[in-house]
């Protein structure tokens, strides 16, 4: 596992590591394993209390704003974001039924990874390694809530365009779906975008359109 020899770990239960990268679809086709939701629970707490901690003793910021940052950096995309940083695509167990790991899997596995690291080497360790892969979005001041949708609007309406967002794809179960948008500007595509949800997908659209020049 990639992420256990990055950051030097020595497992006292390899186990638990196992079971924070094994999706649901993979333990339902496989008697016997469990699949990472438990560890996920507890990791999203221990990553709220780890960047707390950070916040409160490091930034000494007023509280309003500490609650802010904290969601940033705690939030669906940001965790799938350091998922992904790490390679955590490469080790998730899938079932037959899901073709490969979308933001929502990728998000919930590093929370995961937090969980079975917090249980097997303790706070202080996970904690260390939480903030060797968060702080530089922080340093760089990156906000993972930034509402693309909302720039991209303003930014065409000053020049009197029109915004459309369209579906054009779903794929996977009910459960677990995965939503291809893409939005027009003036009826020209400037942007697709991938999520797990239709806003999410849509956010992701509208963050590419903005990296192009809208005249």
């Amino acid at each position: 596992m990639r992420v256990l020899e990055r950051f030097n770990i020595k497992p006292n239960n390899y186990k638990l590591y196992e079971e924070a990268f094994t999706h649901t679809s993979y333990s339902n086709e496989n008697y016997g394993c469990e699949s990472y939701e438990r560890l996920e629970f507890l990791g999203d707490a221990v990553l709220e209390l780890i960047i707390s901690d950070y916040l409160y003793n490091e930034k000494h910021l007023e509280e309003g704003t500490m609650t802010k940052m904290r969601s940033s950096y705690v939030c669906e995309a940001a965790c799938a974001t350091y998922a992904h940083d790490l390679g955590f695509e490469h080790d998730i167990r899938l079932g037959s039924g899901e073709e490969s790991a979308n933001v929502t899997i990728m998000a919930d596995v590093f929370e995961s990874f937090i969980g079975a690291t917090y249980l097997d080497q303790g706070y202080d360790v996970i904690s260390k390694i939480v903030m060797d892969i968060i702080l530089k979005y922080i340093n760089r001041g990156i906000d993972f809530l930034h509402d693309y949708k909302s720039e991209l609007q303003e930014l065409a309406q000053n020049v009197k365009k029109s915004v459309v967002y369209e579906v054009i794809d779903e794929k996977g179960p009910a459960h677990n779906r995965t939503f291809t948008s893409q939005v027009k500007v003036d009826g020209f595509v400037m942007g697709v975008g991938r999520g797990s949800s239709k806003k999410s997908a849509e956010q992701e659209a509208a963050k590419e359109a903005l990296s192009k020049y809208v005249e």
